[in-house]
């Protein structure tokens, strides 16, 4: 997977981190990763460009749950004990819409599983990259 990182102007400042590739069992560390570093340089808000990802597994899902934990300050889940990652999805879930961390353009293919998953409730969903950065505060 190919993670892009770049700074954009809404209302606010806000990180891009545009993926491409599979975000899966192999890559999912390299997107918290990421994330982790954009906090550390100051980023508060994020937006994930999910335009160019064609593949997300559970991983890939948990490495979504934790950048929204990251953004929140909150403690990661033990990511060697997959299982307990994945279960502290739905608690986290039903704390409702993030608000430092939203999508951009997903695939298809990509959109049926957050919505299988209910992330589509748990992170807001653009198609518009400008109402994107616009919708941060």
């Amino acid at each position: 997977m190919q993670i892009n990182i770049s700074q954009e102007q809404g209302n606010v400042p806000v990180t891009v981190i545009k993926l491409a590739g599979q975000l899966d069992g192999q890559s999912y560390k390299d997107l918290i990763a990421a994330a982790q570093q954009a906090v550390e340089g100051g980023a508060s808000r994020i937006l994930l460009d999910m335009a160019d990802l064609s593949f997300i597994s559970s991983a890939g899902l948990v490495s979504l749950h934790v950048t929204a934990l990251i953004l929140r300050g909150e403690a990661m889940p033990d990511l060697e004990h997959g299982w307990a990652a994945l279960r502290s999805i739905s608690r986290t879930r039903d704390s409702g819409v993030q608000k430092n961390v939203k999508l951009l353009n997903p695939r298809p293919e990509i959109m049926n599983v957050l919505e299988m998953v209910g992330f589509s409730t748990f992170f807001e969903i653009f198609d518009d990259k400008q109402k994107a950065l616009a919708s941060f505060s």
